[in-house]
């Protein structure tokens, strides 16, 4: 290369390199940048201020000028004295016409018709909804700033409002009271909703499909880029349950609650009816319930306590202590890690047990007996509640059999009935083993094809199905246990229990289980005690019994709070 060619790179090389600034000068210009946002910053919030005091001053002015202005807002749980009948809405009735009354309950939803006019939709408990109205009048009372915060009000806010009653043009299809309408005159926000609810009411209102306790992973390519409004969607059981409140306030909730209630009342009276006495069993027990190794513990003081599985030992005791009959109504605990839609790791227990005179199946046929009455009456009794939630869970009308026609096979027939008209897969059940779930399922259908009932008894259980304490024939060789189903499914177990200690011994030993173990020895010497009766009772759930009578697809939403291995809140 030539020497005048390398030149440039030379005299490149020889040029000196750029000094860094010095550090005073960067922080001299970081300054007057910090300085010129602040100021800027400043302006803004100063214009800020402004816009919002003039604001203000306009609505003060506007309200100085309002002559409704004492007649709305928001007010702490005491409202001004107000004048007007109390009521709640569902009592309304065509003497109400006219009359001014003073209502409480959530607004469902409120939207402005015009600068003088603004519709609400009120709503007591369940689905009780009506339409109101307020209009503005020349007088000003209601004024149009008062119907501009009533449009505002945010939906399920509480609130109270004093209002004239009278007769809609036509009927409001969209409300439960649909031949009267209320015609504001005072409303106030006695407790205001957040700007955004963690699930709406008509979400909460639609049925659920998924009972996961696990939060759904989506991957990110599976998200939507934006939510659907073309219809509600539906939300997911967890959804629920961390939105506690408005899965309560949903119609179709409160219906199941107000049929469980009700089926619960039935049962005690037509136990009561019936001669029996009510006790109450302890939840806290010092040993494993029968035995069982799906028992919770904990600590109790210096030693160990277990949640009672059933109250099975103590209604035996009692019939022991000198009762004839009696009954209980109580929580159930399971430390099972079923996750299913038949399964809680907690639930409520319906019991009985009574003394037998001649024949364990007096036991069957007062088991029977009060829940076909529970199942006939609760129609009449809950006929709007039953409506609601089919509206929801559709599902097909309960089949019944008709009265002195019940239903009853030997496990041995219904396993009969499994191999020759069932499906191929239960063409070889035996009859010396228990069913599976689906095998009860398969059944149920044929039953109700067959005999046009889905609610019947299986009797004569095969030995190795049955708990350490029920009866074994001594000639047929099966139990005196029976179960009851309902649509397929179980919802009691029962029989006749062992009254004799040496008996019941044998059979513990025979179950694998040491007769000298705590409890159960305390167990055996109840019938050493003193002479106890033949004698034999059942466990319904409740929980299943009002799940599968209204077809619904999980016993969860029957339940006020849930319990499940992976769920202990709310």
């Amino acid at each position: 290369m030539a020497p005048e060619e390398a030149q440039p790179e030379a005299q490149l090389e020889a040029q000196p390199e750029a000094q860094p600034q010095p550090a005073a000068e960067i922080s001299k210009k970081g300054a007057k940048k910090a300085e010129a946002k602040a100021k800027k910053e400043a302006e803004k919030a100063r214009r800020q201020a402004e816009r919002e005091a003039a604001e203000a001053a306009k609505n003060k002015e506007a309200a100085a000028l309002d002559a409704a202005r004492d007649d709305y807002g928001d007010v702490d749980d005491k409202p001004p004295t107000l004048t007007g009948e109390r009521i709640n809405i569902r009592s309304l009735q065509k003497e109400h016409v006219g009359s001014t009354i003073v209502v409480r309950g959530w607004i469902q939803n409120a939207r402005a018709q015009s600068a003088n006019m603004a519709f609400l939709e009120l709503r007591e408990e369940g689905d009780w909804t009506i339409q109101a109205l307020v209009v503005a009048n020349k007088d000003g009372t209601p004024s149009r700033p008062m119907v501009k915060w009533v449009a505002s009000i945010k939906p399920e806010s509480f609130v109270v409002v004093v209002a004239k009653v009278q007769e809609p043009l036509e009927p409001v299809k969209s409300c439960r009271i649909a031949d009267y309408e209320l015609v504001i005159q005072k409303c106030y926000v006695i407790a205001s909703a957040p700007n955004v609810l963690g699930m709406t009411l008509a979400a909460s209102n639609r049925a659920i499909t998924n009972f996961s306790d696990e939060e759904p992973q989506k991957k990110e390519s599976e998200i939507p880029a934006a939510a659907t409004t073309s219809a509600i969607p539906a939300a997911t059981m967890l959804t629920h349950l961390d939105n506690i409140v408005m899965h309560k306030r949903s119609p179709v909730q409160q219906a199941i609650a107000d049929i469980r209630a009700e089926i619960k009342e039935l049962y005690r009276s037509y136990l009561r009816s019936h001669g029996f006495k009510e006790f109450e069993p302890p939840c806290l027990i010092g040993a494993a319930s029968e035995g069982g190794a799906n028992v919770f513990s904990m600590p109790y003081f210096d030693k160990q306590a277990y949640l009672a599985q059933s109250p099975q030992f103590y209604k035996q005791i009692e019939i022991a202590g000198g009762r004839k009959r009696v009954y209980s109504t109580g929580p159930v605990f399971r430390a099972e890690n079923s996750n299913t839609p038949r399964h809680m790791t907690e639930f409520t227990g319906l019991d009985l047990e009574m003394e037998i005179q001649e024949d364990y199946q007096e036991v069957l046929f007062m088991l029977e007996g009060v829940l076909l009455h529970i199942f006939r009456t609760i129609k009449e009794r809950c006929p709007r509640e039953i409506e609601v939630v089919r509206s929801v869970y559709h599902s097909e009308e309960l089949l019944l059999p008709e009265v002195g026609k019940e239903i009853r096979l030997s496990f041995a027939e219904g396993q009969k009935l499994l191999r020759e008209e069932g499906p191929p897969e239960y063409s070889n059940v035996s009859d010396d083993e228990d069913m599976s779930t689906p095998q009860e399922k398969a059944l149920g259908e044929l039953i109700r094809k067959k005999f046009n009932t889905d609610f019947y008894v299986l009797d004569q259980f095969p030995e190795g199905a049955r708990p350490f304490y029920t009866k074994v024939d001594p000639t047929t060789k099966k139990t005196r246990g029976f179960d009851f189903f309902l649509r397929g499914q179980e919802i009691l177990s029962g029989g006749q229990r062992i009254n004799n200690a040496e008996e019941l011994e044998q059979r513990i030993r025979h179950k694998g289980v040491d007769p000298l173990s705590p409890g159960i020895k305390e167990y055996c010497d109840i019938f050493r005690q003193a002479g106890v009766p033949p004698h034999g009772g059942g466990g319904i759930g409740l929980d299943r019994v009002v799940a599968w009578y209204l077809g619904l697809p999980s016993v969860h939403l029957v339940s006020y709070y849930p319990r499940t291995p992976k769920r202990l809140q709310p």
